[in-house]
């Protein structure tokens, strides 16, 4: 017996809330293929840059993603010479791609960052406990660090407020593509697109 056809395949508000739902559900969920997201930003030559991320939050209303990074990194100061971001999630499994365009924000020593970092596991600590900036050139491969406290002045939360949402349903029996726009003022503007 076939599946029945998902409403989102044929109502574009359905896929917008799909989306969300799946973003929602890809914080906490460690086996969401949308939990490690690729980011892309500009280099310091103004060259596409892409990165594999954790996707650390997700807030619908306010539409924002969080993530961290260490802010020695090329990608904290890529985005600090120019916010404008691309996130790109794939699920192979249910066949669907979000690309979510947006402006990203470093949040280092404030209260975004503090809550943050107080949230996160020592696990996740230990990343920002490295004594030499990511991407340095190293005499060897450094030693793990001890002491995960350490690494809060390296730690940054990247939130990114997004304006554009693209999603995509890939299905034998037709793939499904919708645009999402809110403008300013947040008005929403939904279209489907040609796949």
């Amino acid at each position: 017996m076939k599946p029945a056809r998902p409403a989102f395949a044929d109502d574009i508000m359905a896929s917008l809330q799909e989306a969300f739902r799946l973003l929602a559900d890809a914080v906490p969920n460690r086996r969401s293929p949308l939990h490690t997201p690729t980011i892309a930003s500009l280099d310091e030559t103004g060259a596409p840059s892409l990165r594999t991320v954790v996707l650390r939050g997700f807030d619908a209303e306010a539409r924002r993603l969080r993530f961290h990074t260490d802010r020695r990194s090329d990608k904290a100061r890529g985005i600090a010479r120019d916010p404008r971001v691309m996130m790109h999630f794939y699920d192979a499994a249910l066949h669907i791609q979000l690309r979510v365009a947006g402006r990203a924000a470093l949040h280092l020593d404030d209260g975004v960052a503090d809550a943050a970092w107080e949230a996160s596991q020592r696990s996740s600590r230990m990343c920002y406990a490295a004594p030499d900036a990511s991407g340095a050139l190293v005499a060897a491969p450094p030693a793990a660090p001890k002491d995960s406290d350490i690494g809060r002045p390296h730690f940054a939360a990247v939130v990114i407020g997004f304006h554009k949402l693209e999603w995509l349903w890939l299905a034998a029996a037709g793939h499904q593509r919708a645009r999402f726009i809110w403008d300013e003022a947040g008005h929403l503007s939904a279209d489907w697109i040609a796949p």
